[in-house]
């Protein structure tokens, strides 16, 4: 039955793989490298369960506390590169994915 979970996890990683390299954006490579590392979470346990080696365990729990880290990290390093660009005025250097195409509100906020 273990053997089971870990062939479709491995197939679940490989669709993650996937979309990772090809997401069209950025956001979507980040949730599919954070879907992977969750995969790889599961994986670990798997394999720890198989195996007479319940260490595996607080290995997986110690990758998924690292995982999560990382992809808060990314998150805030991307979210901040994408707001300091809007403010610098840096056409080019904002993903199309992340760009709107309402106009900037020059009123000031005012209601008219």
């Amino acid at each position: 039955m273990y053997e089971i979970a870990a062939f479709l996890l491995l197939g679940t990683m490989a669709l993650a793989l996937m979309r990772a390299l090809r997401g069209p954006t950025v956001f979507d490579r980040i949730l599919a490298v954070n879907m992977f590392g969750t995969a790889t979470v599961l994986m670990i346990s798997v394999i720890g369960f198989m195996g007479t080696s319940r260490d595996l365990v607080d290995i997986a729990l110690i990758y998924a506390l690292v995982s999560f880290t990382g992809t808060i990290a990314v998150l805030r390093f991307v979210e901040y590169n994408v707001d300091q660009s809007r403010a610098d005025g840096v056409e080019g250097s904002v993903p199309s994915a992340l760009q709107t195409d309402a106009a900037p509100d020059t009123t000031g906020g005012a209601a008219s």
